[in-house]
């Protein structure tokens, strides 16, 4: 059952998650007293996920996006941040949003969002693991018994950032569309809060600011597209 709800999931999911950042907008009761107090958490955690994003992808590339967006993978990749994590990119795909529902001081996106959230990939990492069980059986059976599913572990992580190549190139590629959406999503939660607590926050006076950034992420974003796209930067 969760198998087959999570291949809808994967399958709709450039549709389903993008809708999780309307929630951190919807007016909602706060945790924090302090807005600056869950802007700092929360950023932290999102730069953390940002963090385990960028070391998985530019010491390894694993093609396991889907295949017209349906699970698939080419072959089965064990070494890298995967030699310590079945799963690192999602986990930093949680944290990221996670800490952004965190900044965002709203108990409505915490305590209804964020656990839905990880239901969903939940159910898309059981489908994953169903497809690679079937398709390299003992081989996966083996990985999956001394590497956790969720929870990193940090032995041997040394030796394994010293003895791989880190492929910067790599990372801007598979990670400008991703960075430049949640970083426009925390832009947008800070005037959030600026608006909302206009009477210590003066959203009127530092608006240009804000439409200055919102500007130069959109011009970072169109230009690293087009060193993609012209092919002036490539990478695996």
């Amino acid at each position: 059952m969760m198998t087959k709800f999570g291949n809808v999931i994967f399958h709709n999911r450039n549709v389903i998650f993008p809708l999780f950042y309307l929630v951190l907008f919807i007016p909602s009761p706060e945790i924090f007293s302090s807005p600056l107090t869950a802007i700092t958490i929360g950023f932290a955690v999102t730069l953390t996920g940002q963090l385990i994003r960028v070391v998985t992808i530019g010491l390894v590339y694993i093609i396991r996006g889907g295949k017209d967006r349906r699970v698939y993978a080419e072959s089965l990749v064990t070494t890298g941040i995967f030699s310590h994590c079945r799963n690192p990119l999602y986990v930093g795909n949680i944290l990221i949003l996670a800490g952004l529902g965190i900044a965002s001081n709203s108990i409505i996106f915490n305590c209804i969002a964020t656990p839905i959230f990880l239901f969903f990939w939940q159910a898309i990492v059981l489908a994953e693991e169903n497809f690679l069980r079937n398709k390299f059986g003992q081989q996966y059976e083996d990985y999956c018994s001394h590497v956790n599913r969720w929870l990193p572990t940090l032995k041997g992580i040394g030796k394994t950032l010293s003895s791989m190549e880190f492929k910067w190139k790599r990372v801007i590629i598979r990670e400008y569309t991703a960075t430049y959406i949640w970083m426009t999503g925390a832009v947008l939660t800070i005037m959030k809060h600026f608006y909302f607590h206009n009477n210590i926050l003066n959203l009127n006076d530092h608006l240009p600011v804000f439409i200055t950034i919102l500007i130069i992420l959109l011009a970072l974003y169109l230009f690293t597209r087009y060193l993609k796209k012209s092919k002036i930067i490539v990478s695996d």
